[in-house]
């Protein structure tokens, strides 16, 4: 019996994997290449752009539903997200979820093919992913949100995050989902921890047949056109459901009975999954509460500082909360510190990792719950996180997704109405700072050589781009947004405040003082403006003056064809 020959969506550039998922007839392409949106800040890095960026948005429909599709071009700069093609994915995020409040539904529709932040724009394409990423979760109120994994690149970095917000993700047996691609894994973490070069192992940890038996993918289909356009017909039908990021419990109950002692197969991590359906009985942790005079960091110092004598109601000594206020506001504290007793070795030293990510989550929800037809808290992230955790068993048991269950909170804090200030007295660096401080409404940070926000190591960066230390270092000069200084970062114009003269090692009842107030200042801005979302960092007077110029121009065109 012969096989019917199948359209492989795979094998298709961005555009033709649009084109191909809509009905005949409904496709039109908003800022496409004639309309010349190139990055203007790869060309001087001796890169040629490309005329639509490598993002393609398009409105049409599938089996009659209004969709609008967004398509990374793998091909152009490895799918890497850059202040363009990253606002062309946000503003029509942002468009679409306009509509839906409106009363005008459509489907988005995310085809990936991504390795997550373009390098050669660090800093933008951060900004960009959190913008998406706001998007993203407001827009799962009114529609369901489809992410598609064909195969190719995948989707890896901050990009996998979006993919772990979104209402269903879809994949094909060639497509990869990660937060760590293999390559940054081995940089970091060594050649056995993760060996890139090992095909049957990627494709056993975060491959399509794996995630999706391992609960991180919720349809596994054929590389075949008709075949994706059945299984997103079946998630629009299904309508508005629970996401995977708001089911805290059921992966709290997977990870439990984890041994980190011992080197997971995915087979044990897919029969995991399946009992994580019923509920355990209470597993009684032994006191792992850490020596004060064995805290290190300035995230440890400045949430003892700031939380004063407040009570911690942590519960795993990596996340550490408590309940203060500050004048006549209630404010919860949240910051992620070092645990060298973390069960899980690659997140000893303070790096966002499995637990941390669930943990946040937990504790964001139970203060919107608690506070609902009250009044709302503040939250307050105190970010010094040195990068997310790089490692084999962060990978396998899905590192994005808990990541994401976290930007997913405190996005939804932020929309049910609460403060979300970050305070930054260290660094503030990759999917950690996505996942912990990049969803506040408002960003201080303190002015020292100790505060650096970036996207990646140096050292990762430099293999990732194929440049020396001393090309990357040269390229900073000419793109600030790739450069590591909080000066730089600053005017990218997404600082509510930057704090001069205060001691960020050893602050004393001043520093303190100062710190307060700045919150204070920044807690009565939230209550001043009517805007739950990002959309600040682009009115600023930085970003006005030239630090988000095309993430703003892109907004304006795509509102100009939009209808």
């Amino acid at each position: 019996m012969m096989k019917a020959l199948k359209n492989s969506l795979v094998e298709c550039n961005g555009r033709e994997r649009a084109q191909n998922l809509l009905d005949y007839g409904t496709y039109r392409e908003l800022l496409g290449p004639f309309d010349g949106m190139e990055s203007p800040h790869i060309e001087p890095q001796g890169i040629v752009p490309q005329s639509d960026d490598g993002v393609i948005v398009a409105k049409g429909t599938i089996n009659q539903k209004p969709v609008v599709v967004i398509s990374i071009e793998g091909n152009f700069q490895g799918g890497g997200i850059g202040e363009v093609s990253g606002a062309k994915i946000a503003g029509a995020l942002e468009l679409t979820l306009k509509d839906c409040e409106a009363g005008i539904k459509a489907t988005p529709i995310l085809l990936y093919d991504t390795g997550g932040v373009r390098l050669q724009e660090a800093n933008y394409g951060l900004l960009s992913i959190a913008e998406i990423s706001a998007a993203l979760v407001a827009l799962r109120r009114y529609v369901p949100v489809i992410a598609v994994v064909p195969g190719k690149v995948g989707a890896f970095g901050g990009m996998s995050i979006t993919a772990g917000l979104c209402s269903s993700v879809i994949m094909t047996r060639e497509g990869r989902l990660g937060l760590n691609g293999p390559e940054v894994i081995e940089q970091e973490a060594g050649i056995r921890e993760f060996d890139s070069k090992n095909r049957q192992l990627i494709w056993g940890t975060i491959g399509g047949e794996q995630r999706t038996a391992a609960g991180f993918a919720d349809q596994l289909i054929e590389d075949d056109v008709e075949a994706v356009k059945i299984a997103i017909s079946s998630v629009i039908d299904g309508g508005v459901t629970s996401a995977r990021a708001e089911q805290i419990s059921r992966y709290e109950r997977f990870l439990q009975p984890v041994d980190t002692t011992k080197r997971l197969s995915p087979e044990a991590v897919r029969v995991l999954w399946k009992q994580s359906e019923n509920e355990l009985p209470d597993d009684k942790q032994e006191d792992q509460s850490i020596p004060a005079d064995k805290l290190t960091g300035r995230g440890q110092t400045w949430f003892d500082v700031l939380r004063n004598d407040a009570v911690e109601i942590g519960d795993i000594p990596s996340v550490r909360v408590a309940d203060s206020i500050i004048g006549e506001t209630r404010v919860r504290y949240i910051a992620v510190v070092p645990d060298p007793n973390n069960r899980f070795p690659r997140a000893r030293k303070g790096e966002f990792g499995l637990q941390e990510g669930w943990s946040i989550a937990k504790h964001i929800r139970q203060a919107i719950e608690e506070d609902k037809g009250g009044e709302k808290r503040a939250i307050v992230a105190i970010v010094d996180v040195p990068s997310q955790a790089y490692g084999y068993h962060e990978e396998l048991l899905g590192i994005h997704q808990a990541c994401a269950a976290a930007v997913d909170a405190y996005a939804s804090a932020r929309l049910a109405g609460h403060p979300v200030i970050s305070f930054i007295p260290g660094n503030a660096i990759s999917g950690a700072f996505l996942s912990h401080g990049m969803q506040a409404n408002r960003l201080i940070a303190l002015h020292d050589s100790g505060v650096n926000v970036h996207v990646m190591s140096k050292q990762s960066a430099a293999r990732i781009t194929q440049r020396s230390l001393e090309e990357l270092e040269a390229a900073t000069k000419k793109v600030p947004a790739m450069a590591y200084d909080i000066e730089s970062f600053n005017k990218l114009g997404a600082l509510y405040s930057l704090v001069p003269n205060v001691n960020a090692d050893v602050p004393k009842d001043n520093d303190r003082s100062i710190i307060y107030e700045e919150i204070e200042r920044a807690i009565y801005d939230v209550s001043m403006s009517d805007a739950k979302d990002l959309s600040v960092r682009l009115s600023s007077p930085n970003a006005k003056s030239g630090g988000r110029t095309a993430s703003v121009i892109v907004r304006e065109k795509l509102n100009e064809q939009w209808n």
